[in-house]
């Protein structure tokens, strides 16, 4: 249980002694709280709006050893990656699901199929994994009926894994703070505090949630972690006026399932620039992406596709699946993140290196870069490089799991497939029980097209500190991305479900709905 209680008496023990302060909440912060939690330190995070509302909720969905990075020589980055990849699906499936993925070869395709060959043989002995086949053009067709025929000499198959990546930080977050941990979603940074040696060695934070005024606290710690990705330079910004980050905007169009039907992942190049696109299915809908632009604005916590982009990947789409006839009509939302990578000024950029890197700057060390499927490992790295900051030496075993193990102990008579169970269990861990045991039966009914039950709202608006109406239907449960119009199709039976565990008036409910409405119209629809 994670309320709005719970919520204010952690930041009435703010002002406690801490050993690790982590700015960030998205994968990066949440997996160094959660191994530094783990390891015995005092760590709280603080994230300026909520938990992985940034890059880690609008993310390609995608846990994978990272195929397309061998084509840059990132042998070492795709060969860790292949390696958490296989320990996320053994600990946290129903979260972490493998995906069959189906690589495309046309006539007109600028790399030779043996290439592929070549590639995916390396891709597995990576994984110490043999997973991949060659097929011809029928059994392509066999496979995914909906693909383009026309020019189509084959293919071949290969796995990676899919996740729900906002549910995959909350589990983190969660589970560190079961384990002693703590973490503030609205608590925005707005100083860094400097000791005389112009260390930092602290901060100053605000609170954003706008039932408490906008109250202010110190907090020092001898170790202040910078984990706020695609923002790690504006954080920066507050003690070197240097600048390292290249900001990349990956986009996607979300699609009914039944418009593109496909059951597994299928990857093809472009016809434009013979870059790499997907598409995949994902909790009852069908994803294309991702693009990969320089960010041509501001930084924001909403970013919204560009009409070339949304272009470009209408154009991937009817490409692949010119019988589907897709217009944009079709597509039923969008979301655009921001990519943090290192800037080396190459001029492609799916160029640049998708590595995590750590900057050690008057005592703030920076975490930024990396992929979803490693964050564990980024944890590990950044907390071994400040070991002479911390009380004691941390040491890591890598044979300890990622995630509590849960049983399932789901009431014999309850209506739930194996397959929803395995589901509950892989999103909310041993609160997994707790969630069906408090709902009733009509509550444990999918939403409409989508697999999230009613019952996951009431969780959701009860327990994951939900401040805002977006935080419940964009993040809690994926509903805004999930539905047409953004679940307002729903949003009466929502209401009814949710108004009041949150302890809303109908005012607030009123102001809430509006706000959702404007930022879902803006920045998730076309």
């Amino acid at each position: 249980m994670w309320n709005n209680n719970q919520r204010n008496q952690i930041w009435n023990e703010l002002d406690k002694p801490w050993d690790i302060i982590i700015i960030g909440g998205g994968i990066t912060g949440a997996g160094i709280l959660h191994e530094a939690t783990n390891a015995g330190y005092r760590s709280v995070l603080l994230e300026a709006n909520d938990f992985s509302s940034g890059t880690s909720s609008r993310s390609s969905k995608m846990v994978h050893g990272g195929f397309r990075y061998l084509a840059n020589g990132q042998i070492r980055l795709v060969r860790q990656s292949v390696s958490e990849r296989e320990r996320l699906t053994k600990e946290a499936r129903g979260l972490v699901n493998p995906l069959g993925f189906l690589l495309a070869n046309f006539k007109e395709d600028a790399i030779p199929s043996w290439m592929f060959a070549s590639g995916l043989i390396f891709y597995d002995l990576l994984a110490l994994k043999w997973g991949h086949r060659h097929y011809d053009t029928y059994d392509m067709h066999d496979l995914c009926p909906p693909l383009r025929q026309d020019g189509l000499i084959g293919g071949f198959r290969y796995f990676d894994a899919q996740t729900d990546d906002s549910r995959l930080v909350l589990r983190v977050i969660f589970e560190a703070i079961q384990k002693g941990g703590a973490a503030l979603n609205y608590a925005k940074v707005i100083q860094l505090l400097t000791d005389k040696s112009k260390k930092v060695c602290g901060v100053i934070v605000k609170d954003e949630n706008p039932d408490f005024g906008g109250r202010t606290i110190e907090i020092k710690a001898p170790l202040v972690i910078n984990a706020t990705g695609a923002w790690a330079d504006e954080l920066r910004a507050k003690i070197t006026s240097k600048t390292r980050l290249r900001k990349l905007r990956g986009s996607h169009l979300v699609f009914p399932q039944q418009r593109i039907p496909i059951n597994r992942a299928v990857s093809f190049a472009h016809p434009f620039d013979q870059r790499f696109v997907f598409a995949f299915p994902w909790e009852g809908t069908t994803l294309i992406g991702t693009t990969d632009v320089d960010l041509d604005k501001p930084l924001e916590s909403d970013m919204k596709i560009s009409q070339t982009e949304a272009e470009y990947l209408l154009e991937a789409a009817q490409y692949a699946f010119p019988q589907q006839r897709l217009g944009f009509e079709d597509a039923i939302s969008t979301f655009s993140g921001v990519r943090p990578v290192v800037d080396t000024g190459k001029a492609d950029p799916s160029k640049e290196s998708r590595e995590h890197v750590l900057w050690r700057e008057n005592g703030l060390l920076t975490v930024t870069g990396g992929k979803l499927t490693t964050f564990r490992l980024m944890a590990h790295d950044a907390l071994r490089r400040v070991r002479s900051l911390l009380p004691e030496r941390p040491i890591f075993d890598h044979s300890m799991r990622v995630f509590s193990e849960t049983k399932n102990e789901f009431p014999t008579t309850t209506i739930l497939t194996p397959n929803m169970q395995a589901r509950l269990i892989g999103r909310y861990g041993a609160n997994a029980i707790e969630l069906v045991k408090s709902a009733s039966e009509r509550e444990l009914q999918p939403i409409s097209s989508s697999p999230t039950l009613w019952a996951e709202l009431r969780w959701a608006a009860r327990s994951e500190g939900v401040v805002h109406l977006d935080d419940l239907l964009l993040r809690r449960v994926r509903l805004g991305l999930l539905l047409p119009a953004g679940g307002f199709y729903e949003i009466d039976k929502i209401r009814e479900i949710v108004k009041d565990e949150l302890n809303w008036n109908e005012d607030k409910w009123i102001e809430e709905q509006e706000r959702y409405r404007n930022i879902w119209n803006t920045c998730y629809y076309l």
